[in-house]
């Protein structure tokens, strides 16, 4: 037993020596490393080296790995209380961390001392925001979007004009639901413009398409104008509604940067008075609209598989990637636009309708329509769809000589309404020949 013991006292001694022995070696080593000293001077390079040397005289002296690199640490991790010079920018900011607990700072008073508004009804409806507060560079802004600034919080505008019908005008004995609602933007003195459509592709009833078809609805969205004061026309306006049932007029300014209150106010009016309607075609009085062909992919959406569950998200037309063309000045807004559709003609489903005028009550109103419906889509996770039919524009006369052209698109600018009827006259005595 005292043998064993002291066999094993040698084997540790033995070890730690070794161990020391080693410690020291590899000291001395690092030591000439440092002080680029080497042991033996050698007398001929080796390939390593002189891949090295090529190395060195084309990059020149590479940087050494087995160096610890610190990189500089930032002050603060997260910046609180960092406000945008852009005034719808600060707007919305607001009501993000309004609606986002999880974002709203702990002591948020303290740091928005100047916020645009005090508060957000129980509602939590855009419409009653108050206390609005004007920026310092708003006397810089373009007249036209300071006009937009002053009224943004503005939501309650009343209805001067009600349409006939519950959901616009329509035939007289619908046996269900309209497939699609026709939803024209126009202005008071475009007259012969939607008479034009009602002559033509904006006709409502019974519409047919391939494998099936609906009934279609049509209404007209306008605001007023300083025409309007002139007492024939606004008498005339009236008289026109009597007549076809299909104005939907509020009382605001028809400005090029109030057609989003039109989506706005059209979204209210539309989940109160058109539950039921499938689809809803918005876009500009100045365009063609092959309904038929519509009907037909319409139709086909709805008996896909899962048709229910994409209706919630269902929006078609010309989808816009690249950089919008629109510019407004850094005091009004900052960054990038979000992905859009191009509000000259889309589809979207009734059920995303709905969905839309529950969003639009917590995104601040913008001067342009399609940029606005974007924000709006992004904030709903909803990818628009884009089609190949739905065109920006396109010349009458170059696409009336060939006779089948507009049997292959869904949606086209105009640039005359007085077209419209020979195109709608072309494409329904062309079926046979063209289908």
């Amino acid at each position: 037993m005292a043998r064993r013991k002291c066999h094993t006292l040698k084997l540790i001694t033995y070890l730690c020596v070794v161990c020391v022995s080693l410690d020291l070696l590899l000291t001395f080593l690092t030591n000439m490393e440092s002080e680029g000293v080497t042991d033996t001077a050698p007398t001929e390079a080796t390939a390593e080296n002189k891949e090295n040397s090529t190395d060195k005289a084309a990059f020149g002296e590479l940087p050494n790995f087995r160096k610890k690199i610190s990189a500089p640490l930032p002050k603060t991790f997260w910046q609180t209380g960092v406000r945008s010079q852009g005034l719808w920018n600060d707007l919305q900011e607001d009501v993000d961390m309004h609606f986002n607990p999880i974002l709203r700072p702990k002591n948020d008073t303290s740091q928005y001392e100047d916020r645009v508004f005090t508060k957000l009804v129980m509602n939590q409806s855009f419409s009653k925001i108050s206390n609005f507060t004007n920026t310092n560079d708003e006397e810089q802004l373009p007249r036209m979007l300071q006009d937009f600034v002053h009224n943004m919080q503005r939501r309650d505008y009343p209805v001067l004009i009600q349409p006939r019908g519950v959901c616009g005008a329509g035939a007289q004995e619908e046996t269900e639901f309209p497939l699609l609602l026709l939803a024209i933007k126009s202005i008071v003195s475009n007259f012969k413009g939607r008479q034009a459509i009602r002559n033509s592709w904006g006709r409502t009833g019974w519409a047919s398409g391939g494998g099936g078809g609906g009934y279609v609805r049509r209404i007209f969205l306008l605001g007023t104008s300083s025409e309007q004061q002139n007492i024939n026309l606004a008498e005339s306006l009236q008289s026109e509604s009597s007549l076809y049932g299909d104005i939907l007029q509020w009382d605001f300014k028809d400005t090029a940067f109030n057609q989003t209150l039109k989506d706005v106010l059209f979204w209210r009016w539309s989940s109160l008075f058109c539950e039921g309607t499938q689809f809803v075609f918005s876009g500009d009085d100045n365009v063609f609209v092959n309904v038929p062909k519509m009907v037909t992919y319409l139709q086909e959406q709805l008996k896909s598989p899962r048709a229910e569950e994409k209706m919630k998200n269902f929006i078609v037309g010309k989808v816009v990637q690249k950089e919008a063309k629109y510019f407004f000045p850094d005091s009004f807004y900052q960054g990038t636009f979000p992905v859009f559709v191009d509000t000259v003609g889309l589809v979207y489903s009734g059920h995303l309708t709905q969905r839309l005028n529950q969003i639009s009550r917590r995104v601040h109103l913008f001067p342009i329509d399609n940029i606005y419906l974007g924000m709006c889509l992004l904030r709903l996770k909803v990818d628009p769809v884009h089609h190949p039919t739905f065109l920006k524009s396109g010349s009458s006369e170059s696409y009336l000589k060939d006779i089948c052209v507009y049997h292959k698109i869904m949606v086209v600018e105009t640039p005359n309404h007085r077209d419209l009827g020979k195109i709608w006259a072309r494409l329904n005595s062309t079926q046979s020949q063209c289908s």
